[in-house]
């Protein structure tokens, strides 16, 4: 009797035992249907976002368990995430068709070579090394590289294309080339690197994730006796998410179905956002060619979006080109029509983060959980103001794929060097910058890398340069404000800002808004998503120069509008900072959908025209700046999110409450203990310093104080304002603050605020 692989379960006697096969066919649409009862042969399933494509391959999967088509130790489901995975053995096990394998390509390639490796090979297979940052680390250091810790990611993503685009080293220039591809450092470095990364691996006999696919691959080119025992184990395959396929995980494909042709794979080359990965659409797109029996049924039927966001959805991919433009899928919704998407306009990215943080409130208001909100940009960089923003008005929040900007490393070396150069009483490299603290900070930063022009590519080499830019303009910024103000902007000033910003970020809760990039958005959805910083430069990056290149740069603006279910937002800003030139212009992927804008013949409207919280209202497409706010100190334009809620600079004298400003904090810690909430959900430091600089004596007063929203003001009103008048909060009315003013607009803050 053959043996089988490990997960293999004992044949049942009687595989309908769990009832008649049709039942699994209930519930589903004519084109899932169509899905499920395609058992034989190959199938190919055009499935657009939000189309129920998991529902209709393990529907199909069970069905044909069911009725006897399949066996389920017969059958390996292949995804992309060990989530995706975990989700699909649920769905399988709830439809009776437990013992089916589901797991990604590495998951069953390496139990495929633990259990064939010490027969073909002999011994144990050799260690995995799941982070193979140090080796590439050590691999550069023996190549007399001076690397900068976060290019390594990079080195080491160059590594792993190379691997799955099956590259040897040798050839590693001329592929790079062939592809078109922006490599990190000169193309000869890594090649450099990447052979002795491989020699290291050999000399301490350890293999990587990549090496698993290979491995596979070569066993069962090598070893007849183990395709053919493989082959008869699983004889049905599905694959999910096919348009990420690389060819490394073709190759192994082919081998495990070799002559066969009972494979179902389900893909949207509309949703290809992982090219620079080694990931191509090109298997999906030419499965036909290569079948030309296939069974093709495409899903259109959307049910996640409302007709509103399919509308734009569509839009945005009928400007699209290419070959995988040509396949695009026209998605219907069936759901109920909702709210207009929201195309909103903001004078500068504080402002932009403001409105933004100000819906997320209104929606929070209205019932919405905060865990079905997501805040979406092109990149990590771009988090940091939306961070404060959410802060400030005491919105939890969670990071998804990135870390809080000043817990990034670079970000905390540079602060340290500053930190360093700062107390030298006399520093060479100060003694030679420009004039001024930009002009030092600059040459502080030069020591990490730093250059005034940002570098060609991507990937993290681009994120830590984004990093120190924005330390740089925070500093040109500090100084302008100083100066303008009359006071003194020298590095020591600039690195006593930089703390005092630092202690005002808040760890992130689970139970919170999403904050993630559109990569690391793929797969999830939410009721309300905010595409926030559309403008030319970011989406599409400025480092995507051909046309393919912008065309994924689409294709990742559509997977961001196809995350939401019924509420969209899209914004941008004109301008970086406050009072900055309106030089930007929106991502040329909303012309024609976005009022106002014109696509030459095409008329792609809808939408609603919007001109966010304090961004002022719309005049001929374009919105009017909001007055400045000047510190009511020495009347300086106020730039900074802390000092907009101080109403003051920082460097200002302050006439706070000492006092009162200990018993808000003592009640603030009550509080949070209490409802088991981190203390800025109650009132953030600055919001409290307001509070104790202005001792309000009515709800009306305490409602001008920025981050106290309305919401507060209902929960935290009372004890406030018996706070400043030196009572308990226990001897007050806790009817005092019941009385709401009628003058509050639809974002839930007063129309006399200064943060309007």
């Amino acid at each position: 009797m053959q043996a089988q692989l490990p997960g293999a379960q004992p044949l049942p006697s009687d595989v309908t035992r769990h009832g008649d096969a049709d039942a699994v066919l209930a519930g589903l649409d004519p084109e899932q249907r169509a899905v499920a009862t395609a058992l034989s042969g190959p199938v190919c399933v055009l499935a657009g976002a939000g189309t129920g494509k998991t529902r209709a391959i393990t529907h199909r999967i069970a069905y044909g368990v069911r009725s006897g088509v399949m066996q389920p130790q017969r059958v390996l489901a292949v995804t992309f995430t060990a989530r995706a995975a975990g989700e699909m053995r649920g769905r399988l096990r709830q439809l009776g068709a437990e013992g089916v394998q589901a797991r990604t390509f590495h998951s069953a390639a390496l139990r495929q070579l633990q259990y064939f490796w010490p027969r073909v090979v002999g011994g144990e297979l050799p260690r995995l090394v799941e982070r193979k940052i140090q080796l590439v680390a050590e691999a550069a250091a023996r190549c007399r590289l001076r690397v900068e810790r976060t290019e390594l990611r990079d080195l080491t993503g160059e590594i792993e294309w190379a691997k799955v685009t099956q590259t040897v080293p040798e050839d590693y220039p001329a592929a790079v080339r062939k592809a078109g591809r922006e490599a990190p450092r000169d193309p000869a470095e890594i090649r450099q690197v990447y052979k002795v990364y491989e020699e290291l691996k050999r000399d301490r006999g350890v293999i990587d994730f990549e090496d698993v696919l290979l491995l596979a691959v070569g066993v069962l080119e090598d070893r007849a006796e183990v395709a053919d025992q493989v082959r008869a184990q699983y004889q049905h395959f599905v694959v999910d998410e096919y348009q990420d396929v690389s060819p490394l995980q073709q190759r192994l494909l082919d081998l495990w179905l070799g002559p066969r042709s009972s494979l179902c794979v389900v893909g949207d080359a509309s949703q290809t956002i992982y090219s620079f990965t080694g990931a191509t659409p090109s298997y999906l797109l030419d499965f036909r060619l290569k079948h030309p029996d296939a069974t093709v049924v495409k899903l259109v039927r959307d049910y996640r979006s409302t007709p509103q966001v399919v509308h734009l959805a569509n839009g945005l991919l009928a400007q699209a080109r290419g070959q995988a433009a040509q396949h695009r899928l026209e998605l219907v919704s069936q759901r109920e029509p909702g709210p207009d998407p929201v195309y909103t306009e903001y004078q500068d990215e504080p402002t932009e983060a403001e409105g933004t943080a100000k819906r997320i409130q209104a929606l929070l208001s209205s019932g919405v959980r905060a865990s079905e909100i997501a805040v979406l940009f092109r990149t990590n960089g771009q988090s940091a103001v939306y961070e404060q923003a959410l802060a400030d008005l005491g919105i939890a929040y969670q990071l998804k794929g990135a870390e809080r900007f000043f817990e990034r490393r670079e970000v905390g070396n540079a602060v340290t060097l500053l930190r360093g150069a700062a107390r030298g009483s006399s520093d060479p490299m100060l003694d030679q910058a420009p004039e001024g603290l930009a002009g030092q900070v600059r040459a502080v930063l030069s020591t990490e890398g730093f250059s005034v022009q940002p570098p060609a590519g991507g990937g993290a080499v681009r994120e830590r340069w984004e990093s120190l830019a924005a330390l740089v303009r925070l500093a040109e910024e500090f100084e302008a404000g100083q100066r303008a103000a009359g006071l003194p902007a020298g590095l020591a000033a600039y690195v006593a800002e930089l703390g005092a910003r630092a202690a005002a970020q808040h760890a992130p809760v689970v139970e919170g808004v999403t904050l993630a990039s559109l990569h690391s958005a793929k797969g999830l959805e939410w009721d309300a998503v905010f595409l926030v910083g559309l403008t030319e430069g970011m989406l599409p990056i400025t480092y995507a120069k051909t046309d393919e290149q912008i065309e994924e740069e689409r294709r990742l603006l559509y997977v961001g509008v196809t995350r939401a279910r019924a509420w969209l937002t899209l914004s941008w800003a004109l301008s970086r900072s406050p009072g900055g030139r309106a030089s930007r212009r929106p991502s040329r992927f909303l012309d024609g959908l976005r009022p106002g804008s014109s696509t030459p013949g095409r008329g792609v409207g809808g939408g609603s025209r919007s001109t966010g919280a304090g961004a002022g209202s719309a005049v001929g497409g374009r919105s009017r700046a909001k007055a400045p706010l000047k510190c009511r100190v020495c009347d300086r334009v106020l730039t900074e999110a802390v000092e907009r809620k101080l109403r003051r600079c920082e460097s200002c004298p302050s006439h706070m409450d000492e006092g009162l400003y200990e018993r808000l904090r003592d009640w603030r810690g009550g509080q949070a203990k209490a409802q088991s909430l981190p203390a800025y959900c109650v009132f953030t430091d600055a919001t409290l310093v307001a509070i104790a600089e202005d001792a309000p004596g009515s709800v009306a007063e305490l409602a001008g104080i920025a981050g106290v929203g309305r919401a507060k003001l209902d929960k935290y009103g009372s004890a406030v304002l018996s706070l400043c008048r030196g009572e308990s909060p226990a001897d007050s009315d806790p009817g005092e603050s019941d009385d709401i003013p009628d003058d509050w607009d639809e974002h839930g803050v007063p129309e006399n605020s200064l943060e309007k």
